[in-house]
């Protein structure tokens, strides 16, 4: 009996798995935990490996595919979940990675995430960043801030995403989920037109370039509560990003945007926990969070953004944490494993100064140290 792609998606979400890898020459490979495994089945001919793929595909798409050699897509099996889908060549033959979209939105208090998440997704205008390497939960995050809006405000929220993972069911407010390349050309395309389009809430899936970066502060600038992603990894490295992008005579003017504009930041990644129970989800989200203040707002106009991290580490009393603090605090929790928490941190003789130097010194490591 031939494989199905519906039976290889059923047996990542029993894995509780997150990604699916199909090539050829290859059995199919899934990741769960972090980990990536081989499944059971035999390896599968070029033939068989282009089968699965296509078969998720419509005409459309794969006259995209064939034209350009990659695809993002995404594909629901009722009932059971709906999956981001990339396409690509490797060695002349088909290849695609499935990642595993929960057909629930989570709420923010089952992700676990601190109340000033809650608060920022109650703000009226600005710019709301979520950063982080690919995989760490950022979808989610948003997704969850989105759906609190849907849930206890009504407002026009209107997503540009590329593709479309979660699905939302309107609630309180009204929602349009623009997809690229179906639904629109591009995110600056869809940007330039969402300002005509009476919306509240923005969503942003990727700040990738210029034209959408500077269309995005504009929209928060005018009113706007705009959410947007990056792949960066702690908030000083991503106003850098967002300002290096600029030539160097429009960045002093991009600065006193962003100081006036920029609401917070969240940066995030995903720690392997140190004991997970059966079929508990395997890793854990630890979050640098920079709430912008006037004294940040300062620092972002004059260019200071190397003294962010310090005034991080003293804004507890506001909702904010350096990732640092909140590994510190998942290790002196037993959450996470020593070894997992230093392989997250790029500062690590200050993970190590909060939680007291050597491994098992901080299990009893006083609460003045986490600062």
């Amino acid at each position: 009996m031939e494989l199905m792609i519906e039976d290889l998606m059923e047996e990542v979400i029993e894995r509780g798995g997150s990604d699916l890898h199909l090539s050829a020459g290859l059995p199919p490979y899934i990741r769960v935990s972090g980990h990536l495994t081989a499944t059971e089945h035999p390896p599968m001919s070029s033939e068989e490996c282009q089968r699965l793929i296509f078969s998720m595909l419509n005409n459309t798409q794969r006259k995209n595919l064939e034209q350009t050699w990659e695809l993002d897509c995404s594909y629901g099996v009722r009932g059971l979940a709906r999956f981001r889908v990339n396409v690509y060549k490797d060695r002349g033959t088909y290849a695609a990675c499935l990642r595993a979209l929960s057909s629930k939105i989570p709420k923010l208090e089952v992700l676990g995430l601190p109340q000033i998440v809650t608060d920022l997704s109650e703000k009226p205008r600005g710019l709301v960043l979520v950063t982080g390497p690919t995989g760490s939960g950022k979808s989610t995050t948003l997704a969850s801030m989105i759906n609190n809006i849907n849930l206890t405000r009504a407002e026009h929220i209107l997503t540009i995403e590329d593709p479309v993972e979660f699905v939302y069911e309107p609630v309180k407010s009204l929602i349009h989920q623009r997809q690229i390349g179906e639904d629109t050309k591009s995110f600056s395309n869809a940007l330039r037109a969402a300002l005509r389009e009476d919306p509240d809430v923005i969503l942003v899936g990727e700040m990738r370039d210029l034209e959408t970066i500077s269309l995005a502060i504009s929209a928060a600038e005018t009113g706007h509560l705009v959410f947007g992603t990056l792949h960066t990894s702690s908030a000083a490295q991503t106003v850098d990003r967002m300002v290096d992008v600029f030539p160097p005579d429009q960045q002093t003017q991009v600065r006193v945007q962003l100081s006036n504009s920029l609401v917070a930041v969240l940066s995030q990644t995903l720690v392997p926990k140190a004991n997970p129970k059966p079929g508990e989800f395997g890793r854990v989200m630890a979050q640098e969070i920079m709430v912008v203040t006037p004294a940040i707002s300062n620092l972002i106009r004059e260019g200071k953004t190397a003294q962010i991290y310090g005034a991080i580490q003293t804004g507890g009393r506001v909702g904010m944490q350096t990732l640092e603090m909140t590994l510190a605090d998942m290790y002196r929790k037993s959450i996470i494993a020593f070894d997992a928490a230093m392989s997250k941190t790029s500062r690590p003789d200050e993970l190590q100064r909060l939680i007291g130097g050597a491994p098992n010194a901080a299990k009893g490591a006083p609460a003045a140290a986490r600062h």
